[in-house]
This record gives C-alpha cells, sequence and structure tokens, in this order.
C-alpha cells in the first residue's frame, strides 16, 4: 500500500458526495489517504464561515481524521514550501500559500497529490499530480 495526498477539493467533494468525488475514487482504492495540515485547516474555516454548529463540525472532524492521515508539517515542510513560492514566483507564476503548503507536504515525502486543481499546481518540479479533470 503506497500513500498519496489528496487536497481539498478532491476531500470536500468526497465529504459531500459531490459527482466529482467518484471520479477520485478508484485512485484511492488500496492507498493510505493522507492530507495535508492545511487541508484541515482549509475544511474547518469552509464550516466556520458558513457557521456549522458545533455537533456538525465534529461529525466532519471525525469522518476526516477516520478517513484520512493528517500529515504534521515540520522544519522541512517549511524548507519545502519555501521553495515552492520562491520557484513559482521566480516564473511569474504565483502560488497561494495554502496550496504550496498542500504541494510542500507531498514533495516532502515523495507522494503523489490527487487534485482537481491541477492548475494551481503547474511548474512544479518533481511534483506527481493524479487528476480527473479534463
Amino acid at each position: 500500500m503506497s500513500t498519496v495526498l489528496v487536497d481539498t477539493n478532491v476531500v470536500s467533494y468526497l465529504y459531500k458526495q459531490d459527482t466529482r468525488g467518484l471520479l477520485y475514487e478508484p485512485h484511492l482504492i488500496g492507498q493510505e489517504a493522507a492530507i495535508s495540515l492545511m487541508t484541515m485547516a482549509e475544511l474547518l474555516q469552509w464550516a466556520v464561515v458558513r457557521n456549522w454548529g458545533l455537533p456538525r463540525v465534529q461529525q466532519l472532524e471525525a469522518t476526516v481524521t477516520h478517513t484520512y492521515t493528517i500529515v504534521p508539517p515540520d522544519v522541512d515542510t517549511c524548507r519545502w514550501w519555501a521553495s515552492v513560492r520562491a520557484q513559482r514566483s521566480a516564473r511569474g507564476l504565483p502560488i497561494s500559500p495554502q496550496d504550496a503548503c498542500v504541494a510542500a507536504t507531498a514533495l516532502q515525502y515523495g507522494i503523489a497529490l490527487i487534485t482537481h486543481n491541477p492548475d494551481d499546481f503547474e511548474h512544479i518540479p518533481d511534483l506527481r499530480i493524479i487528476t480527473e479533470k479534463k
């Protein structure tokens, strides 16, 4: 079993049972599904912005932490993050801090990133992308 990192959009599709999530289920079979700290933070922000109550937030947390391993950041993650941001900036291709954190996590551990927003991660050397977006 190998590990894959799942981007926030795909986790969201699967959680909400959005039909786009079905595209990614085959990529998760037999894999250890992981998420970055940033993905968990973005999901919680989504819940706060939408004024979810505590029981619903707790359900989200329980489902996500049962389904995915949250990869903890460390100093190496920060180095990868800085490198991703600097490389993209040098090419005139800014990347959000959030997407850079997700990319840094995948690069640090040498695992593929499953995303429905592949354009957000273009031109990042050695980042392996799995997408079903056509």
